[in-house]
């Protein structure tokens, strides 16, 4: 990822690889929420702001996590998100589903 072009510059250049995983996706969980709630508001625009910030942070942790754990569900997360908020909804997802995802992370929820 090319840290010029990044809406997170700091973590682009290197902090992202070193926080934990749980902490990443809480990040991640943080722009998908903000996402979630400009969808519900109708404002398409602040949705894929959102969205673009929670990709970008997901790329940053596919590049963090690669040779640690298997890429293939980051990857997953990442079409689901692309396809609902983005797409056609072809996975006929919703997202408070993606949400629970990510609110799984969250400390004294396991």
């Amino acid at each position: 990822m090319q840290v010029e072009n990044a809406q997170h510059k700091s973590m682009a250049a290197g902090r992202w690889a070193e926080m934990p995983l749980s902490l990443q996706m809480l990040n991640i969980g943080s722009e998908i929420s903000r996402a979630n709630r400009w969808k519900g508001k109708g404002n398409r625009e602040q949705t894929e702001r959102a969205v673009f910030r929670a990709l970008e942070l997901i790329d940053l942790t596919i590049e963090a996590q690669r040779g640690k754990h298997p890429l293939k569900e980051f990857l997953r997360m990442r079409e689901i998100i692309c396809d609902y908020y983005l797409g056609d909804n072809f996975y006929q997802s919703n997202g408070e589903r993606i949400q629970r995802d990510f609110d799984m992370f969250m400390p004294g929820t396991r």
